[in-house]
């Protein structure tokens, strides 16, 4: 087993990033249950920030106490409730902040969830209670967490395309094409095939709506050798294949070809040395093309301390370039151009009302695609992908970057209100399902059944986050 990525500044950094994310996307969540509670009159108990079992490292409840480092006996004390308090007021609600920073919880007076406490469900309803409520608000209530995370979502990526705007490289644009991976290229891809249709779905560009649609398609067209129009037809796992590559490997199953550009050249080095200038493009390194930077690079590594010949364009024009030194690291000494500055970027720029729509366009197209893949997870080769905490966090730039922290905390803002709206007990789609039985039969599912299916989503919910953190433990320290 391998711990020292422990010791990386990659690793806190990551941590530190997944931690305020799920702060954030929990809170949130939960202050969409304690919205439309008191919305509707509802007692909400406690609303807290991270769980607290045993201890809590600080709690508030208006005009009565404030209390830091609580213990479990001391908590005790402080939340008999007070039977001729108002619980139609916020001052009702004990506010804290636990230990253990995996979530949060809103618990609500009246309700079945999973603190199990039956005991209370046995007294008389109480009209602040959740149980006697009309069905449609209670209904409001449980999906109140999921439309506050997907409200989350299009508020995050609509202040993105609100300060950044949009810029990208469209295929059709990126003129040498794209390089494939080993699994791609078993499927059937070429390097510098151009994606054009994936199931007759127009691709546009690398965003993770076409990367997805590739991923998942039966079919996808691509444009060949910038005149034939080939369809490729995919195997069913080779979304599953591509992941354990990139999980394996850290590539992706397909990136942009992008050209080598000098941008300038370092002093006394080959390139200088053999008046290489700046926008000149490699096209061939000792007679072995070189469309793409990897290539470049490979073909460099093989000629270390040597002096060879490049093929360059310059001014349109391909000429031949002898006695280039390559040095002991198979470097020439040049600083390479940009590839938003070599192919035609589109740019996108919106004024704050153009931002709201396309920010709930990017929330709505999100969602669709994962709930796309989230069926492949109830298959063997999905079981191996789930992933926990690990997997999660392993997806955050490993340098603080506000821009990409905010795109991946809105994109799990999305895959937390799709879990969550799943009809399993213990989740609010379990909830949800039951309140829908209500609204059709006229009848609530009795209280002994609704503890029973908690009983039996609390087993299911542990099962699927042992195999997700024994997956991580694998993926990450055996592996």
């Amino acid at each position: 087993m391998d711990f020292s990525f422990l010791t990386t500044p990659s690793f806190w950094i990551k941590t530190a990033e997944l931690i305020l994310a799920l702060s954030i996307l929990v809170a949130f969540h939960e202050f969409g249950h304690y919205s439309f509670a008191r919305l509707f009159g509802v007692w909400v108990e406690k609303f807290y920030m991270f769980f607290n079992y045993k201890f809590t490292l600080v709690k508030w409840k208006p005009g009565k106490y404030v209390k830091w480092f609580s213990t479990g006996k001391e908590m005790a004390v402080m939340e008999e409730s007070d039977p001729n308090e108002n619980k139609d007021s916020w001052r009702a609600t004990e506010y804290g902040i636990g230990w253990i920073p995996l979530g949060g919880y809103c618990s609500i007076a009246g309700m079945i969830d999973e603190s199990m406490n039956t005991e209370a469900m046995k007294q008389p309803a109480k009209p602040w209670e959740f149980r006697s409520k009309a069905a449609w608000k209670r209904l409001l209530i449980m999906l109140g967490g999921v439309l506050f995370n997907f409200l989350l979502a299009i508020i995050i990526y609509s202040g993105i395309v609100y300060s950044q705007g949009e810029q990208y490289i469209k295929f059709v644009d990126a003129t040498e094409g794209m390089n494939y991976s080993e699994v791609a290229h078993k499927a059937g891809f070429q390097d510098g095939d151009i994606p054009l249709m994936a199931d007759g779905q127009a691709l546009l560009t690398m965003s993770p709506e076409d990367m997805q649609a590739i991923l998942t398609a039966k079919q996808v067209t691509v444009l060949r050798n910038h005149k034939d129009t080939v369809p490729i037809n995919l195997p069913k796992d080779f979304i599953f294949q591509a992941n354990d590559e990139a999980q394996d490997g850290g590539k992706p199953f397909m990136d942009y070809r992008w050209p080598v550009v000098v941008s300038q050249t370092l002093l006394n080095q080959g390139a200088e040395k053999a008046g290489l200038k700046e926008g000149d493009r490699m096209v061939a390194v000792a007679g072995v093309p070189t469309p793409d930077y990897i290539l470049f690079t490979e073909e460099l590594a093989k000629h270390k301390n040597q002096d060879i010949s490049l093929e360059i364009m310059r001014d349109g024009k391909v000429m031949t370039t002898s006695g280039v030194h390559v040095d002991g690291d198979g470097l020439i000494g040049i600083l390479l151009t940009e590839p938003i500055k070599i192919f035609k970027p589109t740019i996108i720029h919106y004024n704050l009302l153009q931002s709201i729509p396309r920010g709930i366009e990017m929330g709505w197209d999100k969602m669709v695609n994962y709930v796309k893949q989230l069926k492949l997870i109830f298959t063997p080769q999905g079981a191996k992908s789930v992933g926990s905490f690990g997997a999660i966090g392993s997806i955050f730039p490993p340098t603080w970057d506000w821009v990409n922290f905010w795109n991946i905390t809105a994109f799990i803002s999305i895959i937390l209100a799709v879990m969550n709206v799943l009809p399993i007990p213990i989740l609010d789609g379990g909830h949800v399902l039951f309140l829908l039985y209500e609204m059709i039969t006229g009848r609530q599912p009795s209280e002994k059944f609704q503890e029973v299916s908690m009983k039996i989503g609390m087993a299911f919910i542990i099962a699927l986050m042992a195999l997700a953190i024994g997956n991580d433990i694998f993926r990450f320290i055996i592996k």
